[in-house]
């Protein structure tokens, strides 16, 4: 079966136009170490930062709990015709790993001969007629719960697949196991991701690092895939990027750095940054670095004793990049105001909203985690 690339679609830059930006309603108490109750609230305040700007879709486990969620958005105000719900059942809400990443087509749509591309199957056959012509089309990546870490994940592993049916775009399964927290792109070719996760043996032990790029270009048109090495300390997905790196133009690249040499990240940080100086974009040019402060150690508080002072993954680079706003995690920190205060210099012309993550991160991820834009297609 034709890949991707070669029927002509690439990933988008996240800066690029949404259609739309998807969510998974957080429901399972475990994922927050039984911190839940402050939850639900947070992602009412990302819906609302987003949905003035382009739609949410927000994927919930049946009628009773839409219903919930729509008296959660209506009592904050949330202009509720920019929502659409969907019936998906998930076991968790990191959508930004269990959502389907979307790819565009840049060219103007065509019907392209389907005889031109080899077919095993005609369920392929239907993909590939239906891809021929779409704008815009869905991967289904396997998702395995970060390396097979919290059981049962079927239900998220599906959600791509159901999307696609929602949708009625055509879908491409890889055969890989991939987290789109794990990887980020600046739309021409360039991809950021590490070591720590894509070479893990709990995700593709049988890939080599050669063919885990090679699928990556065949399936996001990553030509240039620029590995960077551990993540930050209390990250239980081994090390997405989107809490080390993320670009935030074709050639710009905000890279977290660690001040004091006596904390556990530093290091790593510090290596990471140093991979980065080397780097080159798809057309063999130095990327810009600016540099982007931690916001120290983050513990974990909440009502569980039992978890209680656990070192938390708390990132400033897990913000996501609307189409009129940049949602950015805070945690009460001093860099809080330095780190907002960069994401308004990248993106003057959007929204910059600080949205205090200290419960979110403590079910180890933040804004970014929860999120998975649509591109315009």
């Amino acid at each position: 079966m034709p890949d991707p690339k070669s029927l002509g679609y690439r990933m988008p830059a996240e800066w690029e136009p949404h259609e739309g930006t998807w969510l998974s309603w957080p429901h399972s108490p475990r994922s927050w170490a039984q911190n839940f109750g402050p939850i639900p609230s947070v992602f009412v305040k990302i819906v609302g930062g987003l949905c003035e700007f382009e739609k949410v879709h927000i994927c919930v486990a049946n009628e009773l709990s839409k219903q919930g969620v729509e008296r959660m958005l209506q009592e904050a105000k949330v202009d509720l015709a920019a929502v659409s719900f969907h019936i998906v059942a998930t076991n968790d809400a990191w959508a930004r790993d269990h959502g389907p990443i979307f790819i565009v087509k840049d060219q103007p749509a065509t019907r392209s001969n389907p005889a031109l591309f080899p077919v095993e199957t005609e369920e392929s056959l239907r993909t590939v007629e239906a891809a021929a012509s779409a704008r815009l089309a869905i991967i289904d990546w396997k998702f395995n719960s970060w390396g097979e870490k919290y059981h049962p994940w079927d239900d998220d592993d599906a959600v791509p697949e159901r999307v696609a049916e929602i949708l009625r775009l055509p879908c491409f399964h890889p055969r890989m196991v991939l987290e789109g927290g794990s990887i980020d792109v600046n739309g021409k070719g360039s991809l950021l991701t590490t070591e720590a996760v894509l070479l893990n043996p709990n995700r593709n032990p049988s890939m080599s690092r050669k063919q885990i790029e090679s699928r990556l270009d065949e399936y996001l048109a990553a030509r240039n895939v620029i590995w960077l090495g551990g993540g930050i300390a209390g990250d239980d997905t081994d090390g997405h990027v989107d809490d080390l790196a993320r670009f935030v133009n074709e050639r710009t690249v905000l890279a977290v750095v660690e001040e004091d040499p006596e904390d556990v990240n530093y290091k790593a940080l510090r290596e990471n940054f140093e991979r980065l100086q080397g780097a080159q974009d798809q057309e063999g040019n130095k990327f810009e670095l600016i540099k982007l402060p931690t916001p120290g150690k983050v513990l974990r508080g909440g009502q569980n004793p039992a978890a209680a002072g656990e070192r938390l993954p708390a990132s400033y680079a897990n913000f996501f990049i609307g189409n009129g706003s940049v949602l950015a995690p805070v945690f009460g920190h001093e860099n809080d105001r330095q780190a907002l205060g960069l994401l308004g210099d990248l993106f003057p012309g959007r929204k910059i909203i600080g949205i205090d993550c200290k419960d979110l991160v403590g079910g180890y991820g933040a804004i970014h985690c929860v999120t998975q834009q649509q591109p315009k297609g």
